[in-house]
Formats: structure tokens, C-alpha cells, sequence
């Protein structure tokens, strides 16, 4: 897996969570560097970080949340990364960390 490659995919992250959520902060990060030898990243899909705020949270659970990000990135959840870890808020979540 090189760096090119998990440019593109979270390139394609975000574009799935934009296209989901219209969210009003959207951050990708690439934490695969800091997973190096692990088993779960021998088979080239990476690990991501991502932190989305958007109205289309309001009302749902943390678990909701989760799952709503899960299926916005569809197949890209057994193609392209292995682990994921998500911090998603509402905007009427205020003042509440985004977790």
C-alpha cells in the first residue's frame, strides 16, 4: 500500500461522506503509519481516522451514527479499510466532544 493509494482512498472517503451527509466538518485522516506490521494491515487496506459533524446526525444514537457511516462507505469497508475510527456529531450537539 503506498501513499498515492490511500490518498485516492480517502479521496473517495470523503466524496461518498460528502455525497451522505453534507456535513459542515469533515476531516480524513490516514492513521496506517501507526499501524506498520500489524496483521490486519498485511493485506494492503488501511486505517483511517474520521471526524464529520452534519444536521443529518440529529437524533441518533452514537451507534446510529456509526452504522450511517459505515454503509455511506459501502464496499469501501471490505475493499479499502481495515479499521476506522469514527467521531461523528450533530451540529445541534454543541459544546458535546464529537464521539
Amino acid at each position: 500500500m503506498t501513499a498515492i493509494d490511500n490518498a485516492e482512498r480517502m479521496a473517495r472517503m470523503r466524496e461518498r461522506l460528502q455525497e451522505a451527509f453534507a456535513p459542515d466538518l469533515l476531516e480524513v485522516i490516514d492513521d496506517s503509519h501507526k499501524h506498520v506490521g500489524h496483521a490486519g494491515a498485511r493485506d494492503g487496506r488501511g486505517h483511517f481516522s474520521v471526524e464529520i459533524r452534519s444536521d443529518a446526525f440529529t437524533g441518533l444514537t452514537s451507534l446510529a451514527r456509526h452504522r450511517a457511516v459505515y454503509a455511506a462507505l459501502g464496499d469501501m469497508m471490505t475493499t479499502d479499510i481495515h479499521a476506522l475510527s469514527i467521531h461523528a456529531s450533530a451540529a445541534s450537539d454543541a459544546g458535546a466532544p464529537a464521539r
